[in-house]
């Protein structure tokens, strides 16, 4: 009885001290402990994100089966934003937390500086061609001119103010790699919990604000996204961390710019691939239907809630082996590595039996249509099948990013998701008439195969190697 009250008392004061918001080098000690530290704030963070993406769908389902399907076009269009900040935010990671394992937090708020200046500009160029460009993005997907005549005030509004989008992921990313993932967790609270208050307000009106319909959502989410971005800002100017902005830091260093822009264009070039396959499995689910497609959007976005948190666990592998790295402890990054992973596998062998038991009940709670409930609960079953490997891979993925070694897992998504998942989803799903399902195996299949060649890869420890 004592020991059990002792491990209890453990539970809780490692979890106040994992949600503090304070710093931490991983560089030493429990293994299993730093594992803990980092991914419970992470996966807090993640878990929030993906409740932002319920309540935005659980709304938007409740206006109309065209409102469903326009988020599944924008943001399948938004997944390139996407795939800058993420590529950005692995370097930024990577550097940071190679910076904090070498004891230089200096070099590490330099590098915080210059990835900040790089997410502006480019959020700059993607916000004029959405606001020009709304319909035109829309058209190009495919859609259908009632839905772009209702939903294109959605993606101007949400393209438009990509910088939110941009620069909270870029953030995050900095406190994740000085080993502050609490900080990031609080930032995502902050931003999702202003957006469940204000979603059901634009969408539906309420008092002198009118009702925008699914505009209404994008103008949430701006808002509160923005809302965390000012948030963020005060901290890194405030200082409260390792990492402070000074004004004599708001200066272009082009030799941290350059090591920046090499080690992210790997990441931007990786995440371009997997998401810019999206697009293309987008396309084609849009031959089925509004709605199969409603049926698609709202699964992936139920998959979200699960993936999110598994994210959570991956970009706590991705700083312990920078971390580690830095500090000239390969053999403890690695350690970490398989020992993320295998807690990451069993998470999502769990999500995969609820998916395929409860499918159909899951889908139903945002949408009763016949159809939009028999292919979105089809799309979660058949991808569950490979969940527990997605799992393990993405664990893996992300160290390898985590070490600053993105041209590997660039190399690993350009093979399985273009030479293999396109392919098969276009030759199976459409030529050959088996139709959604087809595509649904294409994603399923992938994702084993990234899994299955990224273990053999990460095994040859070259990885190791990598200076940023």
């Amino acid at each position: 009885m004592q020991s059990e009250a002792t491990k209890l008392g453990k539970f809780i004061y490692y979890l106040k001290l994992a949600v503090s918001g304070k710093e931490k080098e991983f560089t030493s000690g429990s293994i299993n402990k730093a594992i803990f530290l980092l991914s419970v704030p992470m996966i807090l963070e993640m878990l929030m994100e993906s409740i932002f993406a319920i309540v935005d769908i659980y709304y938007v389902s409740r206006v109309s089966v065209n409102a469903v399907a326009t988020i599944g076009l924008t943001e399948s269009m938004i997944t390139l934003v996407y795939a800058v900040a993420i590529g950005l935010s692995m370097a930024a990671t990577a550097i940071v937390a190679r910076r904090i394992g070498e004891k230089d937090a200096e070099g590490a708020s330099k590098a915080a500086v210059q990835v900040i200046f790089l997410g502006i500009a480019v959020a700059f160029v993607i916000m004029i061609i959405g606001i020009l460009y709304s319909k035109e993005l829309l058209a190009l997907m495919g859609a259908e001119t009632d839905l772009i005549e209702e939903g294109y005030g959605y993606t101007k509004v949400l393209m438009g103010g990509n910088m939110t989008i941009m620069l909270l992921f870029l953030i995050n990313a900095i406190f994740r790699g000085a080993g502050n993932a609490s900080i990031a967790m609080w930032t995502l609270i902050l931003s999702n919990g202003l957006n469940i208050i204000l979603d059901p307000i634009f969408i539906f009106g309420w008092g002198p604000i009118p009702a925008f319909g699914v505009e209404g959502a994008a103008i949430a989410t701006t808002i509160g996204r923005g809302t965390a971005v000012l948030f963020q800002l005060f901290i890194l100017f405030k200082g409260y961390g390792i990492i402070k902005i000074r004004f004599r830091n708001l200066i272009l260093d082009l030799k941290v710019m350059f090591n920046l822009i090499r080690i992210s264009l790997g990441g931007i070039s990786q995440f371009l691939i997997g998401t810019s396959s999206w697009v293309f499995l987008m396309r084609i689910m849009s031959e089925f239907g509004s709605e199969v497609l409603a049926g698609y959007t709202i699964a992936i976005r139920v998959m979200m809630f699960t993936l999110m948190p598994a994210w959570g666990l991956s970009n706590a592998a991705a700083t312990l082996v920078g971390q580690n790295l830095g500090a000239n402890e390969p053999k403890r990054a690695e350690i970490s590595v398989w020992k993320t992973g295998k807690y990451n596998a069993w998470f999502m062998a769990m999500v995969s039996i609820v998916y395929l038991v409860f499918g159909s009940q899951i889908i139903s709670l945002f949408n009763d249509t016949p159809s939009v409930v028999e292919y979105g609960s089809l799309c979660l079953k058949v991808i569950a099948m490979g969940y527990v490997f997605y799992g393990y891979g993405m664990v893996v993925i992300q160290s390898f990013n985590g070490a600053g070694d993105t041209k590997t897992p660039t190399y690993i998504n350009f093979v399985c998701f273009w030479l293999i998942q396109l392919p098969f989803a276009y030759l199976v799903g459409l030529n050959l008439k088996a139709g959604p399902i087809g595509v649904f195996w294409a994603i399923t299949l992938a994702e084993i195969l990234i899994a299955v060649i990224a273990v053999i890869w990460f095994r040859k420890g070259k990885w190791k190697m990598v200076k940023v």
